[in-house]
């Protein structure tokens, strides 16, 4: 079974988001909203983009990431999540929530070994 497929997003925490993305935009040209930045991509030899991996500053009072104490958290595309929570639990891996469905995909939560919020997507 095909697990991970890519990196869909990355997270971190800040202690005044506006200001940091201020200086990303700024410093690095990557201007982001709400829901931070996107940078599509193309997979194979195909030519309009197929993906994206988001990319996003939040406060540093989010509790999205808890159980983690981590100032991070990786967001990973995947194949088939509902397979792949079957297999996550019958092989003793902490599942945080239940499977969320959106107009966008399919997201749930799990921990790594030292305790890492990992968000595990299937695009709609």
């Amino acid at each position: 079974m095909k697990k991970v497929t890519g990196i869909g997003g990355v997270f971190f925490k800040c202690d005044d988001p506006k200001k940091m993305k201020e200086w990303y935009a700024k410093n690095l040209g990557i201007e982001s909203g709400e829901y931070g930045a996107a940078f599509n991509w193309v997979q194979d030899d195909k030519v309009d983009p197929t993906g994206c991996t988001a990319w996003n500053i939040v406060d540093r009072n989010t509790k999205y990431f808890e159980p983690s104490k981590k100032d991070f958290m990786i967001n990973y595309r995947v194949e088939n999540l509902v397979a792949l929570v079957e297999q996550l639990k019958t092989d003793g891996v902490t599942i945080i929530d239940e499977i969320a469905s959106y107009d966008y995909g399919k997201f749930v939560h799990i921990l790594d070994p030292e305790g890492n919020t990992i968000e595990l997507w299937e695009p709609a």
